[in-house]
Order: C-alpha cells, then structure tokens, then sequence
C-alpha cells in the first residue's frame, strides 16, 4: 500500500492540511481523491521514513502514527487481522525495524509496485501465498483458493460451447466467492479472447 500511496504522498498532505484549516470534519472523499485511490494516509511518515529510527521507543512511536494514519477502509483491515496486537511484540523483541526492513529491502529484480505489476499478477501473487500458507498450516488449500487450472477449466466448458453464440456487448458475471478476483478476470480473458 505504501508503494501504491508514495506518489501521492505530498497531495495527500497538503489536501489534509487545507481541510483541516477549513474545519472539514468529513475528509475521507477528499483525501481519498488526492490519494487517487480508495484509501489513503494522512501519516507524515512512510515506510521508507521509519528505515532510520535510532531507538525503538521512537520507531514504535512513529510506526503507530503511520498506522493511524491510513483512511477507515484500512483500518478495518487493521482491526479484523489484529494487526495492532503484535506492536508490543514485535517491539519488545525489536522487530518492527527488521520487518520494515524487509519490506523496502527487497531484490532490487523485484518491483511490486503498481507501475511493475497490475492487479490480475498481483492476485496471483497472493493466491500463490494463499495456497503456499495454507499448505504449511496443513489447511486444505481449496478452502481459500481455487488454482488457476481449474478457474481456467470452469471458464472454458461455461463459455467455449456457445461462444458462436455470445454477442459482443457487456455481460455480468457472479462469482460468490470472489476472493482475488480470479475467476472474473480469467473469464473476461476467455470471453475477449
């Protein structure tokens, strides 16, 4: 996310800024325009920023600013996974630079940002995270994901056997368990050819 947010960064910034001179207590559509995104932060910091903290009581500091900095939608991520619960952690085993770390010190043969990867190679990246999780915690894989082999397979014997009779012009697609979005991008690609 950081990655997607950093060339808005500055924008972000001053439109939080400005809205808060004005006394605009609804920012969220504002911020998230500025953002050209669905989400945003408002944090002074990025990632990159927390790379250089001294002591580990300032880069805990400055770690929780940068996550409540992130827009509701975010946050809800934040709080369903828990993740505020292993600040204390990761802080007390001084970690939270090592995972920082690891973020931005990448392969530098790996970019993934958005200008590198689109969002159907990313889906893929986390549904290969998925099935490679899953496979660790001896979890049945296709509880969570269904391998492209198969999406590829249902999409073929859906569409092949009328495809002389589809006509060009918008059609919907229901997936029930969207997920990554697999299923609907492999039948647009089965659909368009």
């Amino acid at each position: 996310m950081d990655a997607v947010l950093e060339p808005t960064k500055q924008a972000v910034l001053e439109t939080k800024t400005m809205l808060d001179q004005a006394g605009v207590t609804e920012q969220t559509a504002a911020l998230a325009e500025a953002a050209s995104q669905a989400f945003y932060n408002t944090s002074r910091f990025t990632l990159r920023d927390l790379k250089s903290r001294g002591s580990q009581q300032q880069l805990l500091a400055d770690f929780e600013d940068y996550l409540n900095g992130f827009s509701p939608n975010v946050q809800d991520i934040l709080e369903n996974f828990k993740f505020r619960n292993q600040r204390s952690t990761l802080s007390k085993a001084d970690a939270i630079g090592t995972l920082v770390n690891k973020f931005l010190d990448l392969d530098p043969d790996i970019d993934l940002s958005p200008a590198a990867i689109d969002n159907h190679a990313m889906g893929t990246i986390f549904e290969e995270l998925v099935r490679k999780f899953s496979e660790d915690n001896n979890e049945e894989v296709g509880q969570h994901w269904t391998p492209r082999d198969a999406v590829r397979l249902m999409a073929n014997l859906a569409f092949l056997p009328v495809e002389n009779q589809i006509k060009s012009g918008t059609y919907l697609l229901y997936d029930c368990a969207c997920g990554t979005g697999g299923m609907l991008t492999v039948a647009e690609q089965t659909l368009t050819g």
